[in-house]
């Protein structure tokens, strides 16, 4: 398998690969995916679907599950301390790589990514089913130590607004010049002002990704970040409305380029957007 050049080439699985181990005991394939109707309407074959509204989400408040809730999540589908989970989702992954990046936060370190997800293995016309597995659940606890110094909170982007060195925002440029709240097709809600963090760079997310889904080789997403002036030596925070695509960017900078200092703010836009008194940059 061609590994592009990339920094940790282990972290993805191509079509090829899971479509010769679909009956692999040993696997866990997850559905993520922004429309959380589409697990039901088709999947690839033995996965299981999550709701990440839902499922990855605390029922009060805007927080993730804990490590006992995601032990929980995972023994729901069988997993076991010899489980490997590979996440895919439509759309270039985003929400897949946003479940990637909650549980490398909360120390599941076993987990890859189906490179270009849903819509590869769609072109490729491999297998799809409606059929349900129900797998037999498992007392399995997360035991690996998390990691928090991959995700950004508010006061530590408060911290570095002045100078903006290291921000990316990875919005399209229509929300990044204020234009809109959010996708076009997404409710235009959530924040209270549009714009971005002053000086912030404007990478939209899906540069990173080709026509069919799979992320670019490491050479083209080197150039692109580092034509931005995101660079391995500088610690960079990704951000974008609530923290899905900036985990997309996070995967490409981190895991396949292998910058070493690299976090999500996840509270994104719809945190920053409705602080009272921050500096707020249209255009």
């Amino acid at each position: 398998m061609s590994t592009n050049g990339y920094a940790h080439p282990e972290t993805l699985v191509s079509t090829e690969w899971l479509a010769d181990h679909l009956t692999d005991k040993t696997l866990r394939i997850i559905d993520v995916d922004e429309d959380t109707s589409a697990y039901e309407q088709s999947h690839i074959p033995g996965s299981v679907g999550w709701n990440w509204t839902t499922d990855l989400h605390t029922e009060v408040g805007r927080d993730y599950v804990d490590v006992d809730g995601l032990g929980e999540l995972l023994g729901a589908v069988g997993t076991t301390d010899d489980t490997t989970v590979v996440l895919y989702g439509g759309n270039n992954n985003w929400f897949a790589a946003y479940a990637y990046w909650i549980l490398r936060l909360r120390g599941f370190d076993k987990v890859k990514l189906l490179d270009g997800g849903r819509k590869k293995w769609e072109l490729e016309n491999r297998p799809m089913t409606q059929e349900v597995k129900d797998y037999p659940r498992t007392s399995f606890q997360v035991t690996g130590q998390e990691h928090p110094e991959i995700r950004a909170l508010r006061d530590e982007v408060l911290a570095k607004e002045d100078t903006g060195i290291g921000l990316v925002d990875v919005r399209s440029p229509e929300e990044f010049r204020g234009e809109k709240l959010a996708p076009p097709h997404l409710p235009q809600e959530q924040a209270q002002v549009p714009g971005h963090i002053p000086h912030a760079a404007n990478v939209p997310w899906a540069q990173a990704a080709n026509d069919d889904g799979t992320f670019k080789s490491a050479a083209q997403l080197r150039d692109l970040y580092e034509g931005k002036g995101l660079t391995p030596d500088s610690e960079v925070i990704a951000y974008c409305r609530i923290g899905e695509r900036s985990s997309h960017t996070w995967f490409a900078l981190h895991e396949l380029l292998g910058y070493p200092d690299v976090k999500n703010y996840d509270g994104s836009w719809t945190e920053y957007g409705s602080l009272v008194g921050v500096p707020v940059e249209v255009g």
